[in-house]
Order: structure tokens, then C-alpha cells, then sequence
């Protein structure tokens, strides 16, 4: 199902050009931020955005289309590059991967074949850009730059006025919505909020900009749509829109369900590259669309032969693999919490596996925390004052496992994981996710520290699960990872994984350990002491959190300390994660913990997230809270 690449000497794919120069089409991205399907033409009655719904009029309308992620940076990784982004290690938000030479931006293939390829102009791909990627990337790149107007073209587009700080901001919200009439603005009580949030004016406020903002970008649309006609090259120009993921609001940015991670997808063939009935207008097509999957339909499109590495698949041109029975995503770091969770949905079920399940759903981070809706949330959680739907959120846990009927359920407020009734599908769903994780190499198992350390060792992020003995060591990760959140049952696999030889098998036991806290004390309780002094940071943090957990912090605390203060870069944020987790324990070192604040350094760094995390534990324990810029 997967084309796994192991690199040893590959070399640029080998393009094959099938239509000559002046008869292939451009193609022209338009893409957006932040918003799901709140459209005219996804039968949404509040929307407003007749240039979209006409695309979609004239062009195939996509229902099942969806992102890797519900974070923009690692989609984009994956949208550019055709590939998963816990496959390249781009899967944190945010982090810096290096690519191998032998896995490049699509683009490039492009315009190794004579393409004109321009970005206007976000790239955040998590990882550096190669200068060959794109002829032009900058707030003015266009498809007029191109000198020869037979030149074939590719130029993407993006709209930032709808990302999430246009709902957070009311001055930039003013200036994306300026463009809009009178008739054109929402009565915010008109709305239908999700069940999921309070109602309250606040909350409608947000949820009213955010369909003004998708109505300035259809405004943009438009324009954009004008400007190609005036240049006669709308009967020959392949048209994709598409948002990088969902709503830039609570539970749904940043998440794996619906909210987050279906997107909008219109595309417009003209009649001259439409193929085996593709295209016709005012299509609706079901086919299930992933977004790694939009640059080798381009590739297709173009005539062009879709690299092997490539895990992504056209939907669209000639000669079509078989259409997806799944798509899958991903979600790990976000600023300065870890949260790993795994997503499989097909045509009707969404699956969940939670990997780090006593961590809440809405935990804390910076960010979300200065949205109006997610204080909105907290205030009212505070007073005690939610509706059930909205108060779960902020269960202390999460289950291991979740499912969803996404046709009863739009919302994917219940969850069948424990109805039998459903366990065929549960079954299905979750060896789903276990294969897909081993066939991939999903990076995202792997401590942070630990991927630092090796794709240091081996040149990248990616040649880290492409070793000679990957596929065995991936089974074994998955199988561990899988344990550590299995409950008693599991105790003696983790006890025995303690002295395993790999760091990262090591840490997951000690993780598993600590999940299972006071009932694992009998078995595991020297294992723990003596990982506290294992070569591994992470082993070391993981080991003292199971002690903590067991009740027994006197010899970990020091332990925690030290990490925090000493370690390397990602070692520090893991151990302030731990010392805020334990809450009470970690009164005794309060001054220690201030004087760690002194390391604050760098954004794209754990300085600034390892500090958020410390103030917020400090604020706790001194029973105060704020949001720390």
C-alpha cells in the first residue's frame, strides 16, 4: 500500500514528459488557512462565497478530503513533499528537519520539465527550503513573471487573512473583512455553534469572523480567478482549492477530528485535460482524498512520473492507483506539549489512538490559551457552568481509543470504542493504524531528544527508521508504544522492556510504567531507580516520572532537576513537563525551579516553550494561572 524508500544512491526521478510544452496545462493552487467546509457549496446556509461555489459549479467538489494533521507547518511538510510528515520528522510544531538529498519538493520535478513554478509565497515546511524548489517565492511571485508566456506554470497562491490570529485579532480581522458589504456580515445569533463549545456571545463572536474571514478570501478568490481570464488562460489551467486544515478555533485546529482535519477541495479541468470523465462540471465526487496526495496528482496532471519515495497517490489524470480505503493523521507536538495521537478515518469511522491517554485533552498551551473561545471555555469550566459535550475536554484522561460514526455523529461527540456493537469496525480501524505506523516509520514514537540525537548521527530525521533491520525494530516500537498504554496487563512486557538495549524501547517502558503508577510499584520500582541513571536524558526523565507516579519522588526530583537545568535542548522541556505533571510533588523544588527560568532563549528552541511550561507549574502550585508571551 505504502512505497517506502530506502535510501542508498537514488537519483532525481526520471521524468517523463508525454504532451509537448505548449500543450501541457498550468496548473494554479489557491490555498487557504484554517478553515474546514463552511462553504456555499458544501450546502453550508450561513456561508457567503459565490466565487468558490461557482469553481465548484464549474469544476468536482470533493466530500472526503483531509490533512495529515490539524497544524499547518507539518501539513505543509507533507503537502510539498508528497510524504507523511512523521515519516521526515517534521511532525512537532514547530521544529527545523533536514531532508535527504534524495527526497525533494515536487516543484522541482516540475521544473526539471519545464514548468514555471512560483509561491506567493508561504512556504513553513519545517524544514529548509532547497533553492532550486521554486523559480520565484515571495510576496510578489506570479505567473506573469514567467518570460515566455508558452512557458507552462505552476503558481501557488495563499491566503493568510483567515488563519486563527484573524479570529484572535481584531484589528487584523477589521482589515482582512474591510472588503466586505453590509450584506456580507453575520448576525452571530443566527449561528449554529458545535456542541462543544458555550454559547455565549464571545464565543458567537469568534465563530462569526470566521466566516467573514472565508468571505474575504473568496473576495480574493475571485480576484485571482479575474486575473487569469484577463490573461486568457482560464480554458487552460487546472484550478485547485484547498485549506491546509481546519478551524482555527478550539477542538478543531490542532486536532484529529473532523473539525480539524477535513478540509474544502474544488478542482476546475477544463474540457481540453479532462480524462476518463474527470472534471465534468458540477461533479461531487466521495473519492477519499489525503493532502500528501495533491502534489502527485500535479505530477500526474503534468505528464509527469511520480517518484517512488512518494507515499502520497494522484486522484486525478491518467492510469489511477486504486482509490484510498483510508486516509491517516497525526498529531505530536504542540509548542510546548506533547500529546501523541494516531488517526485513521475511511468514508463513515473515524479511529483514535491515544498513545499518551492521562494527559487531558485541552492541556495547556500558550497559544490557545490567548484565543477569546478557549478562555471562553475556561472561565465557564471554572464556574462549573459547561454542558457535558463542552466540559468533557477537560477530562483529567483521555481513552485509549476512539471511534466515531461521522454520518450519525458530525459532531464526534460519542464515542463507540466500548460498544460492542461496534467492535468489527474498532478491530478494523486499529490494525489500520498499527499497519500504517509500521510501514511508514512513524518518527512521532520516538522521544524528541533521542530523534535530535540520531538524525545528527545518520544525516536526517528520515534515515532514522530506514536502517537495515527497520521494518522488525518499527514493529517492535509500535508493539511497545501500544503497551505503554495497555494497562496491568502490559506490566510485565514493560518491566522486562526496561533492559532493553534501545533507548527508545527503554523510555517507552518506564513511560508505560509511569502510566500504570502505585499498581506497578512490586514489579518495577528498582528498574525505575536504576534507569535514573541510564545515558539517556529521556530514559532518565521517563524513569522519574514512574517513581513519581509510584509516590516515590525523593530520588527522582534531583534527577528532574538536573535534566531540566543541564540537558540538552528537547531534554529540558521533557523534564519541566514532568515537574508540572506532578503537581504537589514537586513543591520541594520550587527554587530550583525558578532559578531553570533563566534559560530562556530562542523561538524555535524549547527555551521559550520550557519556560511557558515552568511559569504555568509554578503558577499552579501558588495557586495563580497567566499566559506567558
Amino acid at each position: 500500500m505504502f512505497r517506502l524508500f530506502l535510501p542508498s544512491c537514488f537519483v532525481a526521478c526520471c521524468v517523463s514528459v508525454s504532451l509537448a510544452s505548449d500543450s501541457r496545462p498550468n496548473v494554479l493552487w489557491l490555498s487557504c488557512e484554517d478553515i474546514s467546509a463552511h462553504l456555499g457549496c458544501y450546502g453550508d446556509p450561513h456561508a457567503i462565497t459565490p466565487n468558490i461555489d461557482q469553481l465548484a459549479g464549474e469544476g468536482v467538489r470533493y466530500t472526503h478530503a483531509f490533512t495529515t494533521a490539524g497544524v499547518c507547518a507539518p501539513c505543509r511538510s507533507g503537502i510539498i513533499t508528497g510524504m507523511y510528515q512523521t515519516t521526515l520528522g517534521t511532525h512537532h510544531m514547530r521544529c527545523t528537519a533536514t531532508l535527504p538529498d534524495s527526497i525533494r519538493p515536487f516543484p522541482r520535478y516540475l521544473r526539471d520539465a519545464g514548468y514555471f513554478c512560483t509561491n506567493n509565497s508561504k512556504q513553513d515546511y519545517q524544514f529548509k527550503t532547497p533553492r532550486d524548489t521554486w523559480d520565484v517565492s515571495s510576496g510578489k511571485a506570479h505567473w506573469r513573471d514567467r518570460g515566455d508566456d508558452a512557458t507552462p506554470f505552476f503558481s501557488v497562491f495563499n491566503f493568510t487573512g483567515c488563519h486563527e490570529s484573524g479570529i484572535a485579532s481584531k484589528s487584523k480581522y477589521e482589515s482582512v473583512t474591510e472588503v466586505l458589504t453590509d450584506d456580507q456580515r453575520q448576525d452571530p445569533a443566527a449561528l449554529q455553534l458545535p456542541p462543544y463549545y458555550c454559547d455565549t456571545p464571545v464565543t458567537r463572536e469568534d465563530w462569526k469572523r470566521n466566516y467573514e474571514l472565508i468571505t474575504a478570501m473568496d473576495h480574493w478568490v475571485g480576484k485571482l480567478i479575474g486575473q487569469l481570464k484577463d490573461d486568457g488562460l482560464y480554458e487552460n489551467t487546472i484550478i485547485m482549492f484547498w485549506s491546509d486544515h481546519g478551524v482555527g478555533l478550539p477542538r478543531a485546529k490542532r486536532w484529529l477530528y473532523d473539525s480539524g482535519t477535513h478540509i474544502p477541495l474544488v478542482v476546475r479541468i477544463p474540457k481540453a485535460y479532462r480524462v476518463d470523465g474527470q472534471g465534468t462540471p458540477g461533479q461531487v465526487s466521495d473519492r477519499l482524498v489525503s493532502s500528501i496526495d495533491f502534489g502527485p496528482t500535479v505530477l500526474n496532471l503534468a505528464g509527469l512520473d511520480v517518484p517512488p519515495h512518494v507515499q502520497g497517490q494522484p486522484f486525478l489524470g491518467k492510469d489511477l492507483p486504486a482509490a484510498r480505503q483510508y486516509v491517516y493523521g497525526a498529531r505530536d507536538r504542540m509548542d510546548e506539549r506533547y500529546d501523541i495521537i494516531r488517526m485513521v478515518r475511511d468514508k463513515r469511522f473515524r479511529y483514535l489512538r491515544n498513545f499518551e491517554p492521562l494527559k487531558s485533552y485541552y492541556q495547556y498551551i500558550n497559544t490557545c490559551e490567548k484565543g477569546a473561545t478557549m478562555r471562553e471555555l475556561r472561565r465557564l469550566h471554572d464556574a462549573g457552568e459547561l454542558t457535558a459535550e463542552a466540559e468533557y475536554y477537560f477530562s483529567p484522561t483521555k481513552p485509549v481509543e476512539e471511534l466515531y460514526d461521522c454520518v450519525a455523529d458530525p459532531h464526534e461527540v460519542n464515542n463507540l470504542a466500548g460498544d460492542s456493537d461496534y467492535a468489527d469496525v474498532l478491530k478494523r480501524m486499529r490494525a489500520a493504524q498499527t499497519e500504517w505506523i509500521g510501514e511508514t516509520g512513524d518518527l512521532g514514537l520516538i522521544p524528541e531528544a533521542i530523534i535530535a540525537e540520531r538524525a545528527k548521527e545518520l544525516g536526517s530525521e528520515f534515515a532514522i527508521l530506514r536502517q537495515a533491520d527497520a521494518e522488525r525494530y518499527n514493529a517492535q516500537l509500535g508493539d511497545i508504544a501500544v503497551a505503554a498504554s495497555s494497562g496491568p496487563s502490559a506490566l510485565q512486557k514493560l518491566v522486562d522492556s526496561a533492559d532493553d538495549g534501545d533507548s527508545v524501547i527503554r523510555y517507552w517502558a518506564a513511560t508505560g510504567i509511569g502510566n500504570l503508577g502505585v499498581a506497578a510499584k512490586g514489579a518495577a520500582v528498582e528498574p525505575m531507580k536504576k534507569l535514573l541513571t541510564d545515558r539517556s536524558s529521556a530514559v532518565r526523565t521517563a524513569a522519574a516520572r514512574a517513581l513519581c507516579r509510584m509516590e516515590l519522588p525523593d530520588q527522582a526530583l534531583p534527577v528532574l532537576i538536573h535534566e531540566m537545568t543541564t540537558g540538552a535542548q528537547w531534554e529540558r522541556l521533557q523534564a519541566a513537563i514532568v515537574l508540572d505533571e506532578i503537581d504537589d510533588q514537586a513543591r520541594p523544588v520550587i527554587d530550583p525551579m525558578r532559578q531553570g527560568l533563566e534559560y530562556q532563549k530562542g523561538f524555535n528552541s524549547d527555551g521559550k516553550y520550557r519556560v511557558r511550561v515552568m511559569n504555568r507549574a509554578l503558577n499552579e502550585l501558588n495557586g495563580t494561572a497567566n499566559v506567558v508571551d
